[in-house]
């Protein structure tokens, strides 16, 4: 950092200024924590949801399969849902990385306050007008590949058992079809929409993650050791 910015940042950035920024960042710890919350939240609602639709599905030989395949739309709601809620989870968690990277960072490694690339200017926008920095396509994507492919995976297995071992196995394709009917709906216009579901959800899983924005993914060390991992070895037990 060049002598000019040091001087610069120092006259910006004085003790009361650097407090308050302590406290913002807490803040902004804060909220991150609630809006990760919220976020759980959602998932344990559609795990719930899943569960008492195995529990319906399987407590009876003459069950029906409808309830596996209705809550497979509940949990299209529940990640649109949390689609939403991981949109405003990143304007806050955008706001911490900032401040650990451009303030926190320098004055750890010793350098002072460094100004010079406006993180300053861009907080305080940020701060003035609230702003979306992932679109809702990528946030959907993000949370069906980390979370609802297991759950969506796990509920397609279910409704496969049903068809295929509850209460006995399949002898044929026409029993397997009788199975698969829902009401008025032939077994195979409902497997015919059920393998679009599907694929539709693998499909749109791959196509987002192209040119993803979202920040703060943990990665491992490159091309050296891991510097934390090594201080928290050197205590003797």
């Amino acid at each position: 950092m060049s002598t000019k910015a040091s001087e610069a940042a120092a006259e910006v950035f004085g003790a009361p200024e650097v407090g308050a920024i302590a406290h913002l960042y807490r803040g902004e710890m804060y909220r991150s924590k609630i809006w990760r919350t919220r976020l759980d939240a959602t998932t344990n609602w559609a795990v719930v949801t899943v569960g008492i639709a195995f529990s319906v599905t399987f407590s009876d030989e003459s069950a029906s399969v409808l309830p596996l395949v209705l809550v497979g739309a509940l949990l299209c709601v529940f990640l649109m849902f949390e689609a939403r809620r991981y949109r405003f989870f990143d304007i806050w968690r955008v706001r911490v990385r900032v401040m650990e990277t451009s303030f926190y960072g320098p004055i750890l490694r010793g350098r002072g306050l460094d100004t010079s690339n406006g993180w300053n200017d861009a907080l305080a926008d940020d701060y003035t007008g609230v702003y979306y920095h992932i679109s809702y396509c990528e946030a959907l994507g993000r949370r069906l590949r980390r979370n609802y492919t297991a759950i969506f995976a796990v509920q397609l297995l279910a409704y496969l058992g049903k068809l295929g071992i509850h209460p006995t196995a399949l002898a044929s394709f026409d029993e397997l079809f009788a199975r698969a009917a829902i009401g008025p709906f032939s077994g195979e216009i409902v497997l015919t929409v059920c393998v679009m579901f599907y694929t539709s959800l693998f499909a749109f899983a791959l196509w987002t993650l192209r040119g993803q924005k979202a920040v703060g993914r943990a990665h491992k060390p490159g091309g050296h050791s891991d510097r934390m991992r090594e201080l928290t070895t050197t205590e003797i037990f």
